[in-house]
């Protein structure tokens, strides 16, 4: 049975103290805690198995190579890729996409072409297709949203034409936290033979994922965004579409063979992976992949989806102070809830909560596109995960009615007059 109360038990960082508080983490968005198994599979590869990989016949540098390529086969399973050759090991979404980006766009977009992107969009999908639209005079195109921050998917079909060569989205917005229809989406850019890259940052770690299902060609997502490390993320692509995709970053490892004159790549997925990897960090995403699995990723999604449904009835009882921005539905969303208190900066509330031990992102959250589209200069994020419970909620909730009454007793106006702006 899913317990978050037993599921806390493995991640130390939630017996910290922040000012005296047991603190509440609500920067899941941002970036996860780590468990207990993570830590000790990663200080077991630096005990005893450390070695570099693909470089050696002695015993630690093979056994550190199946360390890391079993690292690729779980992670293969774990998104239901057909093969653990379509699974690139990058140091983040953002690398991921940008490989993408100069690996397939710089190659095959011409003056003329279209790229088609979103304003709800995190800035890692948004500035590569940009950069590379600029270098080849290509022209990138971007879908709005509606004012409760639904994908416009009437205007999508409109703006996708003969010209378009990638329709870039995210699966799950990082502010409003809207879930995308990437099959409504998928099939709308196939009527042009566009290829689709999909953001996974916000949703590969909290619900099920399965690219056979999915039907894009790309998908980029974060390991630290999910219980593993930093430094660690994946790019999974279709082993054909793998094949057209040219090396972004070259050198050791990528190659077979290398002449004065010419170049051997690698097979998948080592042409992608130049250099010394990062070896650790992929055996630690492994391990934090199987504890996802073990808890249940339908599990997961769930709780989040009753965490905020409980969230959004507690914000009512306070008064009309909170402003809430994207989807009504929890069932339409991820656990992210960007809000402001009227009145009050962004960054003044989150000042404030941390005094109570609570822990939200403020800020634009590298989507500055998107807050201008809702008229916004910055939100508070609560963004919440496996082990976040009811009662943290309720604590966040009084939390917020003191920052509450403190604002109306140092404006010394009353409820009616204070001011509503963001």
């Amino acid at each position: 049975m899913f317990d978050p109360e037993e599921i806390r038990k493995d991640f130390p960082a939630l017996n910290r103290l922040v000012n005296n508080r047991k603190i509440v983490y609500f920067d899941n968005a941002a970036s996860t805690q780590k468990p207990i198994q993570v830590i000790r599979a990663m200080q077991d590869f630096y005990e005893k198995h450390y070695a570099n990989v693909h470089r050696g016949l002695h015993t630690l540098s093979q056994e550190a190579s199946k360390m890391y390529e079993e690292a690729h086969e779980v992670l293969a399973r774990f998104i239901n890729a057909y093969s653990w050759r379509e699974i690139i090991f990058v140091s983040n979404t953002t690398e991921a996409i940008n490989t993408i980006a100069y690996g397939w766009g710089l190659w095959n977009l011409k003056e003329g072409d279209e790229i088609v992107i979103t304003v709800m969009d995190h800035h890692s999908n948004m500035l590569p297709w940009r950069i590379v639209a600029q270098i080849k005079k290509a022209k990138v195109r971007y879908v709005d949203i509606t004012d409760d921050g639904y994908l416009r998917y009437d205007q999508l079909a409109e703006l996708v034409t003969n010209r378009t060569r990638v329709v870039a989205f995210s699966l799950a917005s990082n502010v409003l936290g809207t879930v995308n229809y990437a099959k409504k989406i998928v099939k709308i850019a196939r009527e042009v033979d566009a290829i689709v890259v999909a953001d996974g940052a916000q949703s590969v770690p909290h619900m099920p994922t399965n690219v056979r299902e999915l039907g894009v060609d790309f998908l980029a997502f974060s390991g630290h965004k999910m219980l593993g490390p930093t430094g660690s993320g994946v790019l999974w692509g279709r082993e054909d579409v793998l094949e057209e995709l040219k090396p972004f970053k070259v050198g050791g490892d990528t190659i077979i063979d290398v002449t004065l004159d010419s170049v051997v790549w690698h097979e998948l997925p080592w042409r992608f992976e130049a250099g010394t990897p990062n070896i650790a960090e992929g055996v630690g995403l492994a391990e934090a992949a199987k504890y996802l699995v073990k808890v249940g990723m339908e599990n997961i999604r769930e709780h989040e989806i009753e965490l905020v449904r409980y969230t959004l009835k507690r914000f009512e009882e306070l008064g009309g102070e909170i402003e809430y921005y994207g989807p009504r539905n929890p069932a339409d969303k991820t656990g992210v809830i960007a809000f402001n208190i009227k009145g009050l900066n962004h960054h003044t509330v989150g000042a404030a909560l941390d005094m109570f031990g609570i822990a939200v992102r403020t800020g634009m959250h590298c989507a500055h596109p998107l807050h201008r589209r809702l008229g916004l200069e910055g939100t508070v994020r609560a963004s919440y995960y496996l082990y976040n419970t009811f009662e943290e909620i309720d604590y966040f909730i009084e939390s917020l009615e003191k920052i509450i009454l403190l604002k109306k007793s140092l404006s010394g106006s009353p409820p009616e007059t204070i001011c509503t702006g963001t």
